[in-house]
């Protein structure tokens, strides 16, 4: 298998593709926030959906406020954003995803899809270092990793990006489902034990909807 493209045909990535991938996050997690709130419920404290909607819905009002010229400006601010305003684990976990996409990305002003999955790959790897968590343990790193390995492969075989992201969001979103049957080893749930199996987890499940949101936007 050869070295990554640098760029795929009609693949523009800029600041505004990124911005409206947030716009897009924030759309997508408000329309399924109740379902996000309904799984932590189970096995968290309840309230996923409401803290990732509230943090999404700043951070594209900061993005629209601010309007950063290049990706991973967007993707810092994004991720900055989070932090402040998203209470419990999941903040600190998509802000460090964010920012570490971002730093990757750093000042070009349009990115390839290289670089793009350079960028999830370096998202996967914050989370797996802020969470010591690894696939397995019933994490939304159960969700990213298969993501970014998707995009990291449909890239090195030239697929289109819509059809790139489309991999990585389904990707994303089997390994959410995949989740169900694991007992938690990280974070609140896995205080409860064995009774945390039988339910997705939320983080992997809000996941899903982030590549989900990426792909939409991919495809306009």
């Amino acid at each position: 298998m050869g070295p990554m493209p640098d760029a795929l045909p009609d693949a523009v990535l800029d600041a505004g593709f990124f911005t409206s991938w947030i716009v897009e996050a924030a759309r997508l997690v408000r329309a399924e926030k109740d379902r996000l709130t309904r799984l932590d419920t189970a096995i968290g404290d309840g309230d996923h959906g409401t803290n990732l909607d509230r943090g999404l819905s700043a951070a594209a009002a900061a993005l629209a406020e601010r309007r950063p010229a290049v990706p991973g400006a967007v993707l810092a601010l994004a991720g900055s954003t989070l932090i402040r305003k998203v209470g419990g684990a999941s903040g600190p976990l998509y802000g460090t995803a964010l920012r570490e996409a971002g730093r990757t990305l750093g000042e070009s002003p349009e990115v390839s899809p290289a670089e793009l999955a350079r960028a999830l790959r370096a998202a996967v790897d914050g989370v797996r270092s802020l969470g010591s968590a690894a696939e397995g343990d019933k994490t939304m790193v159960d969700a990213l990793a298969p993501a970014a390995g998707a995009l990291a492969r449909a890239v090195q075989e030239g697929l289109d990006l819509p059809a790139a992201l489309e991999a990585a969001a389904s990707a994303a979103g089997a390994g959410a489902r995949a989740t169900v049957p694991l007992e938690a080893r990280k974070g609140r749930a896995s205080y409860l034990g064995p009774r945390s199996a039988g339910h997705e987890d939320p983080g992997a499940a809000s996941s899903a909807l982030l590549l989900r949101a990426l792909h939409t936007v991919a495809t306009r």
